[in-house]
């Protein structure tokens, strides 16, 4: 009998703490999430010289937009989670390296890394910046070139197909 109520304490506790985690957690992440530039620019050349147009793009299926460093080490935990969505092909992935050095440099991490996803070089940080992005990694959903999300943090593949799927769906 005693064990229970002790038990019973505990998880309430455990609970309080993790809504109260999970509220801060959403708060800041509102916060530092990417804005949307009035006039933004959505066309852009990958390391391999290929146009990407985002407005374009995302008019059939929401695009994922990930700002990533090569020196970011949460990037190098969630990027294996978007060269994975990217490989399903369920979705466009359109990564972009800020601050990551010269193409060749992002072509040599990448191949290091064996990600295989579009990546454009943000070798000045003036596209993030643009976006008043804060921190890495950061993300955007596109849907008819407009922005519908931005996050940040570390996210599960199933949940960033889940955001994908459910604008495309409603």
């Amino acid at each position: 009998m005693q064990i229970s109520i002790k038990l019973k304490k505990f998880l309430r506790s455990l609970l309080g703490y993790l809504l109260v985690f999970i509220v801060i957690y959403s708060v800041v992440n509102w916060w530092r999430q990417p804005i949307m530039p009035a006039n933004p620019t959505l066309q852009f050349d990958d390391i391999a010289g290929n146009t990407i147009d985002l407005a374009n793009l995302s008019k059939e299926k929401p695009v994922l937009v990930y700002f990533w460093g090569s020196w970011c080490a949460i990037c190098r935990q969630t990027s294996p989670i978007i060269n994975k969505l990217a490989q399903s092909n369920h979705y466009p992935v359109v990564t972009i390296a800020v601050n990551s050095g010269s193409n060749a440099d992002v072509q040599q991490y990448l191949n290091q890394h064996q990600w295989q996803f579009v990546t454009v070089n943000d070798s000045d940080g003036k596209i993030f910046q643009a976006w008043q992005g804060q921190v890495t990694p950061s993300y955007v959903i596109l849907e008819n070139g407009e922005m519908k999300q931005g996050f940040t943090g570390i996210h599960f593949a199933w949940e960033l197909t889940l955001r994908l799927w459910l604008l495309k769906n409603f």
